[in-house]
């Protein structure tokens, strides 16, 4: 690939993609049209998403109205209660919420919500953006199932500047309305193959739906295109282990795509030897790093690696939150390649993620890097990854999943 070649599959994948849309599955139908433009083979493979529809949010404070987005998958209705405003989640702080609709500054994780529920709130609010930006936009969140275990509690999301104005405000008592449709949807996972002499095989991975204000060029089309740099390179090689390229939907909402596709493949993931994950690449700025749920000898080979080719990596073992993750928790050796941008200099899931932040040819640079590690592991006689998951890495996966509260 070049960089005109890359500038132009940036350029046509962007707009809004969200996890079950129509426009989601015209990225798919597009990433699998370039496979087979290279003479590789893919095919679309769909999993059912929950999806939302939200009709009308409402929230008042003291009669005052607060533009907001209310969850999807929250359910429908509305409830008006006393407002308490909750910075922490210590055990004095939820000993305060039983019948309140409470002001959150964290995210809703799965403990914080059940923590939230057991304790007997009645609603809540979160916030998303910046005081000190001009937008206003409201990013439009949902209650995810693993996060609620089908506990339903309205909630609506503001905008920063809002949110501190509700703080201010201190009211007396709030009210909340959501009406939505919730219903079945699909999402898909776009699968596409290069052969090796045996039956064991690679995964490359990558997801490219977006969230609902941003345009995913960061995050994380760079990582698609970085899929089909390697694609690319390696398509006419001897290959010795196959190399499996999963283009992964519905990431953004939790990690589904990848879900699925190792619940689909769970009898074939023994032959999987090795999982490769690319989660933003290509920024202007930025250093390249690899975060390695496997073996700590990988974390040593991908240090070796740079030096000898002259290749600055920061390399290091842990769960990155991407989908390297299920893979890993199915026993897969896996690793997660970014080049994360400087504080500042790249923004993620808003309005900021755009063509502007990249670099064409740092895109390529690390499509090739990637390539040359790809091609090593596939080419090699034994993949010299051994098939264990250190306890340390087992640990934070249970904590990630939410099987375990962190320490």
């Amino acid at each position: 690939m070049n960089t005109r070649q890359v500038h132009t599959i940036l350029k046509e994948t962007d707009f809004v993609h969200e996890s079950g849309t129509a426009e989601e599955l015209r990225v798919a139908e597009y990433l699998k049209a370039q496979c087979e433009a290279m003479g590789v083979q893919a095919a679309l493979e769909p999993f059912d998403v929950e999806m939302s529809s939200v009709k009308f949010s409402l929230l008042t404070a003291d009669g005052i109205s607060y533009p907001c987005h209310g969850y999807r998958l929250c359910g429908s209705g509305s409830v008006e209660a006393p407002f308490q405003y909750l910075p922490s989640m210590d055990p004095l702080s939820l000993a305060q919420v039983r019948g309140k609709i409470v002001l959150l500054d964290s995210g809703l994780s799965h403990f914080a919500y059940q923590d939230l529920f057991e304790a007997g709130a009645v609603g809540f609010i979160t916030y998303t953006g910046n005081v000190f930006y001009r937008d206003h936009d409201i990013d439009q969140k949902e209650l995810r199932s693993y996060v609620s275990l089908g506990k339903k509690m309205l909630g609506v999301n503001l905008n920063a500047k809002d949110a501190a104005k509700l703080a201010r405000q201190n009211p007396a008592t709030v009210r909340i309305e959501v009406d939505q449709e919730e219903y079945a949807g699909q999402s898909h996972n776009v699968v596409a193959m290069l052969p090796g002499s045996c039956d064991e095989y690679l995964v490359l991975s990558a997801h490219y739906d977006t969230t609902s204000l941003s345009h995913g060029s960061y995050d994380n089309m760079t990582g698609c295109i970085g899929l089909l740099c390697v694609m690319d390179e390696l398509r006419n090689k001897d290959l010795h282990y196959g190399i499996r390229f999963v283009f992964c939907g519905s990431e953004e909402r939790g990690l589904l795509g990848s879900k699925a596709y190792v619940a689909a493949h769970e009898d074939e993931l023994s032959k999987c030897v090795l999982n490769v994950n690319l989660d933003m690449i290509g920024s202007a700025m930025g250093k390249f790093i690899a975060c390695v749920s496997a073996e700590e000898g990988l974390v040593h080979y991908l240090r070796y690696l740079g030096s000898e080719i002259g290749w600055s990596i920061e390399s290091k073992t842990g769960v990155y939150s991407s989908d390297s993750t299920p893979f890993a928790d199915k026993g897969v050796p896996a690793l997660s390649f970014a080049r994360t941008s400087p504080r500042n200099q790249a923004e993620i899931h808003s309005r900021n993620d755009t063509i502007s932040l990249l670099s064409d040819k740092q895109i390529i640079q690390d499509g090739r890097f990637v390539a040359e590690f790809t091609r090593r592991m596939a080419q090699s006689a034994k993949c010299p990854v051994t098939r264990t998951i250190p306890d340390k890495v087992k640990n934070e996966l249970d904590e990630y999943l939410n099987r375990k509260r962190r320490g």
